[in-house]
């Protein structure tokens, strides 16, 4: 019975991630007044929130499914691969979208020039691509990994820290890589230029007379903000507390890892479509728009067949 109803939330949380994700997706294909920088970046966003739910939750509901939860030395490597990729694209994408806030507030009269199409295509291929390459390290040294103590992954994904626990090969480079790129390069300079770029979105925003003048332009960055600061405090408590690399034998580490691992792949990922559309009034007023459509057109056929 409890495993019928774990089975069913994590169906209902995934779906959920699905569909709002692709509810913003959709939107931006059929809405030209949402073809904006801003809208571009969260579709972006959206990819990578629907690939990373999917890469971490799909074992999870065929094991339930099947009742068979075994997996593969090369597919645990291939989805720590992939999680670590999609979650560093993650980063490098809401750094890209604080950049266009900041050239958004702070200089709008080039907005439209500075973030064309071609500005916005460069910074989404280069978040993608980083995202990859920073993760190949990582990938080469776990299929070099020659035995493990165990074939039991204390985790409901194949995620790094899991693994190097069980790991009895060598992982002093593959730790130092994780501390060094992992955490400065892929964490703290991306959070770093967010950071800066809201440092001078505020003072910007200070500096505006009109007390709605400072609302609207605090409110356009209201949704973005919020998933930053969601996502970079579930990155920092799963794996930026003290000793989380060198003490990997504590089971109530790992069982707290398990927590804040699910929060960052069911939780976010859902809250992301919900903050942008309950917050943000261009897609409350595009789904209206397409609705209207949709009503007008289903007008139009049933009209045309009463003609007929």
């Amino acid at each position: 019975m409890i495993q019928i109803v774990i089975f069913l939330l994590v169906l209902l949380i995934y779906l959920f991630t699905v569909g709002g994700n692709l509810t913003i997706l959709l939107l931006f294909c059929l809405d030209p007044q949402l073809h904006t920088p801003m809208y571009f970046f969260l579709c972006n966003l959206s990819i990578l929130d629907i690939s990373c739910s999917t890469n971490n939750l799909n074992n999870v509901l065929i094991s339930f499914i099947s009742g068979d939860n075994r997996v593969s030395v090369l597919g645990c490597i291939v989805q720590i691969f992939i999680f670590l990729s999609l979650t560093c694209g993650e980063v490098l994408v809401l750094a890209a979208m604080s950049y266009d806030r900041y050239v958004a507030i702070c200089n709008p009269l080039s907005y439209h020039m500075i973030m064309d199409c071609r500005t916005c295509a460069i910074l989404a291929i280069v978040c993608w691509l980083l995202g990859t390459l920073e993760s190949i390290p990582i990938l080469v040294e776990l299929i070099r990994f020659s035995c493990y103590k165990s074939n039991v992954v204390n985790h409901f994904f194949c995620d790094i820290m899991p693994v190097l626990k069980l790991s009895c090969s060598d992982a002093h480079f593959l730790e130092l890589y994780i501390l060094t790129v992992g955490v400065v390069i892929s964490a703290f300079t991306p959070f770093l230029l967010t950071f800066v770029s809201y440092v001078f979105i505020i003072a910007a925003i200070l500096k505006i007379r009109s007390t709605s003048g400072r609302h609207k332009a605090f409110y356009t960055c209201s949704s973005h903000l919020t998933i930053v600061i969601l996502l970079y405090t579930t990155l920092a408590i799963q794996y930026m507390r003290p000793h989380s690399l060198v003490n990997l034998d504590s089971n109530k580490r790992l069982e707290s890892n398990k927590l804040y691992a699910m929060f960052n792949t069911a939780a976010v990922p859902i809250l992301n479509p919900l903050i942008y559309s309950l917050k943000n009034k261009d897609m409350i007023a595009a789904m209206k728009r397409r609705l209207c459509c949709f009503k007008t057109s289903v007008k139009e056929k049933k009209n045309k067949k009463q003609t007929n």
